[in-house]
């Protein structure tokens, strides 16, 4: 009699598929969870205060200078990011399975338009405090609505090049799930290409903005102690206004481009790494996410802190509107 033996799977192999599953368990989870819930949270607060800024500087303001136009771009560029969020928080609540493939492509669009327009008009307002204490009396084109107008058209020009890329890597990855899955930046198919991409988009998109911030408070620094007689203390507070922005950029985005280039790097073919150790940095990258776009819910306390004139009349028509109502 001939006896058959069937292998059974060792201890070892079964402790390793469930491990795997385990690891892979976490992502729904946070998807769900995490994911979703912040993102309506950060559109709840920041639609609101951004909203409020728009109003108050189209209905209240009745003289613009250079450094409203930035701002005015920036709470723009922040309420139009913000509008996307309720659909993002609805798709990552219901795991991906649920996705439209143009709100899909429009959200990462905007996502990333957003993320690289807010750190360049922070950069530009900063620019603007450093070239008012050069030019108290505003005669510099940069110090004009007309100057304004101008580079911030330029800044959505050159913002727009910068992520137009992204889409085609967006739709390719879309196209190959079948139009089933709608992944983000880190998590796309074409692995080496993205990498480079992001690399690129990490350091003209954030890195070399980030230095002009810090290096136009340096700047400042000089001038005030250089012109200390003539001017006094009164551009102290825009000084530490633009040291908190870079410093806000600083904490906020860092972690957000060091693990979307270690994501798409550990999905590499060449990257040796366990299944985990891959769930692992998604894990992280995940985290990073809505930490970074908070700046949107952020940003709307330097508009009322960079002028006080402004505050002072979105309180007073604040006030008119309440006195109608009651």
């Amino acid at each position: 009699m001939q006896l058959h033996f069937t292998e059974q799977p060792s201890q070892d192999k079964i402790s390793n598929s469930t491990m795997a599953s385990n690891c892979t368990d976490v992502i729904p989870q946070l998807w769900k969870y995490y994911l979703s819930p912040m993102y309506a949270l950060e559109f709840a607060i920041g639609s609101v205060s951004n909203l409020l800024v728009i109003l108050g500087y189209i209905f209240c303001l009745p003289s613009w200078k250079s450094t409203n136009v930035y701002l005015f771009n920036l709470a723009l560029s922040d309420l139009i990011f913000l509008c996307t969020l309720p659909h993002l928080s609805y798709t990552y609540a219901h795991g991906l399975s649920k996705i439209i493939p143009a709100l899909c492509v429009a959200n990462r669009y905007i996502l990333h338009v957003n993320l690289y327009s807010s750190i360049l008009f922070m950069v530009w307002v900063s620019v603007d405090r450093l070239l008012v204490i050069r030019h108290p009396l505003r005669n510099h084109f940069l110090l004009t609505c007309k100057g304004s107008l101008l580079v911030s058209l330029l800044t959505w020009v050159w913002v727009n090049i910068q992520v137009i890329p992204l889409i085609a890597f967006v739709i390719q990855d879309l196209e190959l799930s079948e139009w089933t899955k709608c992944n983000d930046f880190g998590s796309l198919s074409e692995t080496k290409g993205t990498l480079i991409y992001s690399l690129v988009l990490t350091v003209t998109g954030y890195v070399i903005p980030l230095l002009a911030l810090f290096l136009s408070s340096l700047k400042m620094v000089s001038l005030l102690l250089t012109q200390e007689q003539v001017l006094g203390t009164s551009f102290q507070r825009p000084l530490k206004i633009v040291r908190a922005a870079a410093i806000m950029f600083l904490v906020l985005y860092t972690p957000l481009h060091v693990m979307r280039n270690v994501r798409i790097a550990s999905q590499l073919s060449e990257a040796t790494l366990s299944l985990c150790s891959k769930v692992y940095i998604e894990v992280v990258y995940i985290v990073t996410r809505p930490v970074a776009f908070a700046h949107s819910a952020v940003n709307p306390i330097f508009y009322f802190l960079m002028t006080d004139r402004f505050k002072e009349l979105l309180q007073d028509k604040l006030r008119q509107i309440r006195r109608m109502l009651t």
